[in-house]
C-alpha cells in the first residue's frame, strides 16, 4: 500500500511529500501525502483561504444572532 494508486507505468515512483502516523489503540495508520508538482498555490496560500472563509462565516453567524 505504499504505491501511489494514480501512478501509471510511464511515471517513475516518487517518495511522498509528507508522511503522518496516527495511533488508534493497537493500530498504526500511515498516511502518505503527495503534492502537485506544478501547483501555483502553496500550502500557506490554501490555509489562508480556509481561514478567511471561516472568519467570514463566523462574522455572518455573529451578525445574524
Amino acid at each position: 500500500m505504499t504505491e501511489n494508486p494514480s501512478m501509471n507505468a510511464k511515471e517513475e515512483a516518487r517518495r511522498p511529500d509528507c508522511v503522518t502516523e496516527v495511533r488508534m489503540g493497537n493500530t498504526v495508520l500511515v498516511v502518505s501525502g503527495y503534492f502537485k508538482k506544478d501547483a501555483a498555490a502553496t500550502a500557506a496560500d490554501k490555509m489562508m483561504n480556509v481561514l478567511e472563509a471561516e472568519a467570514a462565516a463566523n462574522t455572518r453567524t455573529a451578525s445574524a444572532s
